[in-house]
């Protein structure tokens, strides 16, 4: 099957925000969300460094010269998601994620891979969108009644 191999990754990638999401939730409560933030890019950090020999040689300079606006397009990204993350998590809980689940859905899904990327999207690819709007109007109910 096809799409073992991204399960697998997209598992390993989902078990890294729960992950995420633990230590901040269980984090001893801070004023200052970006005090965890900076904790957690550094431990990101370093482990990246040292996991980068596993993927092959790295020419860092290269990467700077020739990527580096994207780097700083993908370092905003990460910074919005993590402070994002902080704050759903830390003020509204874990059971949030639900929310960033669907708007990431439509902003990486629907805006970049098929209005930006020109990706192919079926039948069955709306119809799992769909699904997944539903879960937000269900969620949204669920936390009205509880």
């Amino acid at each position: 099957m096809k799409i073992l191999g991204p399960l697998a990754v997209a598992f390993l990638a989902a078990l890294g925000n729960s992950l995420f999401a633990l230590g901040q939730k269980k984090s001893v409560s801070m004023e200052n969300p970006f005090v965890l933030i900076v904790i957690a890019a550094f431990v990101c950090m370093v482990l990246a460094i040292f996991t980068m020999p596993i993927f092959g040689k790295s020419n860092i300079y290269d990467a700077v010269r020739t990527d580096g606006g994207w780097a700083l397009v993908a370092g905003l990204g990460l910074f919005l998601t993590l402070f994002g993350f902080n704050v759903l998590y830390t003020r509204y809980g874990a059971s949030y994620y639900v929310l960033y689940a669907v708007l990431a859905i439509v902003t990486t899904s629907i805006v970049l891979g098929v209005m930006i990327f020109k990706e192919v999207f079926n039948l069955y690819h709306w119809l799992s969108f769909i699904s997944a709007i539903t879960t937000v109007v269900l969620f949204s109910i669920g936390q009205s009644k509880a």
